[in-house]
């Protein structure tokens, strides 16, 4: 049994409420959770963040900027970007001068420490216009020839049409596009590059948000997660993490994580007419990351 375990029925009955828009029965349950296993991480710091759900509604209640900031930059996530880093520059060897697309970079976070004498271009594509521009500016700092396209990934067949790269790579961004965009994304990308590279977290497959498997599996991954800010007085816990869980059972949001099994991944890329092979990248409290290396057929 697990620390969580005694108040995972009340933790579910929160959810449950959360997602019907019953935030006073969503904070009485989770404060009954935090009673009944006072060990649980997540019911602790749910308990907490319905509670001002209750008393102030979503509306107040956003993802913060700094709290983001923090989260990324801290815990696990160093040691997962300096794997992905490191497996990234092994890629940029492979040609002297490398051109390079970068998918999704956001502020350049995997990307820099990358980044060889050997890269002489980087196309960025990044719809976030603060990112794109802290991004470049760090690329171009660097002394490599940078070009910034603020679009999407699916709109990168029409924005870049008939342009080539060496590599384009895409880091813990693609799980954003809906599958059936990445359907039309893969066609576009094997015939504009000569290797890709895709990172992402093997998840499991779940039949539905609030089903007690998803549940149990939140509960289990983020009591991991929320261990790794235990000193940060609750800043990631409650303006990143609790509203990035609580999102996932909120029916009124629209989806922006298309996240799946790494196999789902490769079998995508291959149907696509690539070449794909995957191996794991980095053990995370999340889910384990794999980096995905595929080549047109």
């Amino acid at each position: 049994m697990t620390s969580a375990e005694p108040g995972l029925a009340e933790f579910s009955a929160a959810l449950h409420a959360f997602a019907a828009r019953q935030f006073d029965d969503a904070a009485a349950h989770a404060a009954r959770a935090a009673e009944l296993a006072p060990a649980s991480r997540v019911f602790r710091e749910a308990a907490r963040y319905l509670d001002r759900v209750r008393r102030d509604g979503l509306r107040n209640v956003y993802v913060a900027p700094d709290a983001f900031s923090a989260f990324i930059r801290g815990g696990g996530n160093w040691r997962l970007y300096e794997q992905t880093s490191a497996a990234l520059a092994d890629a940029y060897r492979e040609r002297a001068r490398l051109a390079l697309l970068d998918i999704g970079p956001g502020d350049g976070f995997a990307l820099l420490p990358a980044l060889s004498d050997g890269v002489a271009s980087v196309t960025l594509v990044e719809p976030s216009p603060a990112l794109l521009a802290t991004c470049a500016a760090a690329v171009a700092a660097r002394g490599v020839r940078c070009e910034a396209l603020g679009t999407t990934a699916q709109e990168l067949p029409r924005v870049a049409a008939g342009r080539r790269w060496d590599l384009a790579q895409a880091t813990f961004s693609l799980h954003s596009a809906p599958p059936a965009d990445r359907a039309a994304l893969w066609p576009w990308l094997r015939g504009a590059v000569d290797r890709l590279l895709v990172v992402e977290f093997d998840v499991p497959r779940f039949d539905a948000p609030l089903s007690p498997g998803f549940i149990r599996h939140v509960v289990e991954r983020y009591e991991r997660g929320l261990a790794e800010y235990d000193d940060d007085g609750g800043l990631v816990a409650q303006g990143f993490l609790l509203p990035v869980l609580c999102g996932y059972f909120d029916p009124t949001v629209a989806r922006s994580t298309y996240e799946q099994p790494i196999t789902d991944w490769v079998a995508e890329l291959r149907a696509a007419g690539f070449a794909a092979t995957d191996l794991p990248l980095a053990d995370y409290w999340w889910a384990p990351a794999h980096l995905i290396d595929a080549r047109p057929a």
